[in-house]
């Protein structure tokens, strides 16, 4: 019968890269460990690691029982976290995924206070993750709610994403730059400008959609020495490295050294979406109904 011990151990001696690293993270002799994984590999009857005195290699199948038993070792520290939730009363975790440029603005964040208020048995972990990833992680379990930027590429069947709100997207320049004196930019003034953010081959999100509306007006985006798809962009943008077509709600977080341009007098929007699991656990969905609901009220603050 193969342990929870011995999971945690392979998984430890694969992210520290060594034998000796990985007994001394565990306090644990390294005869010990050795042993312990001898014993993995015969009860599933074949080799995970290819060992020599000083390093070892994963097998495929080493790679695959690293891969499916960190997720295994994940699962079961959020189940223990959820179960001690519950002994204190609680109804449970929800665990709340958003992309860097669907930032908490007072809107959003006004709307989970109060869904949160209407649920008081529930806590949210909260943190960030690029849109295109966040469907997977709800896809897979390991997040119940993500707030996206459209559009997503990947198409997952068991996920359900609701539009929840657009805004309009604006040049975010360097202060000193000539463009931070215009009052309105058109897409086509920005053919030989250097963007700090361009699309990644396998991910939608904001960067895809900025990248298809330039094509549109018969240019790509130039991309600049230093890239970036986090609200870091910002800093890079203030430090005059090049510009980037974001939400207007990044104007909340930006440094003092950037200044927004309106686009196209307004017309170009961006939409932000709301997944779950089509078939998702009752008290996750009654909580993103919640909140879209709240998000929908014309009460909800601005931006």
């Amino acid at each position: 019968m193969i342990s929870l011990k011995q999971f945690k151990y392979f998984i430890e001696i694969v992210e520290a890269g060594s034998y000796s690293r990985a007994a001394e993270k565990l306090y644990v002799a390294q005869s010990a460990l050795s042993r312990q994984i001898k014993e993995l590999e015969d009860e599933l009857q074949t080799p995970l690691l290819v060992r020599d005195a000083r390093q070892f290699e994963l097998t495929p199948a080493g790679q695959l029982f690293f891969e499916r038993g960190k997720r295994i070792l994940e699962d079961i520290d959020d189940t223990l976290l959820q179960a001690r939730h519950v002994g204190k009363g609680a109804q449970g975790l929800i665990r709340l995924q958003h992309s860097s440029s669907v930032i908490l603005t007072p809107r959003i964040s006004h709307a989970l206070a109060q869904t949160l208020e209407e649920h008081p048995g529930i806590t949210l972990d909260v943190s960030m993750l690029p849109s295109e990833n966040q469907t997977l992680e709800i896809e897979e379990g390991r997040a119940d709610i993500g707030l996206l930027r459209l559009p997503t590429l990947r198409r997952h069947p068991h996920i359900h994403v609701r539009e929840i709100g657009s805004e309009r997207l604006m040049v975010a320049v360097p202060q000193h730059s000539p463009l931070a004196a215009r009052d309105n930019l058109e897409l086509a003034d920005l053919s030989e400008q250097a963007f700090i953010s361009i699309p990644h081959k396998d991910r939608g999100g904001l960067s895809y959609l900025v990248a298809n509306l330039c094509l549109e007006q018969g240019f790509f985006p130039k991309p600049a020495r230093a890239l970036s798809r986090k609200s870091s962009q910002l800093n890079l943008i203030e430090a005059g490295l090049g510009i980037a077509i974001v939400p207007e709600c990044m104007r909340l977080t930006a440094p003092a050294g950037v200044r927004f341009v309106a686009l196209a007098q307004g017309r170009l929007q961006t939409t932000v979406g709301l997944a779950t699991r089509r078939e998702a656990d009752p008290l996750v969905r009654d909580f993103a109904d919640a909140l879209v609901e709240k998000l929908a009220s014309p009460s909800s603050p601005a931006p």
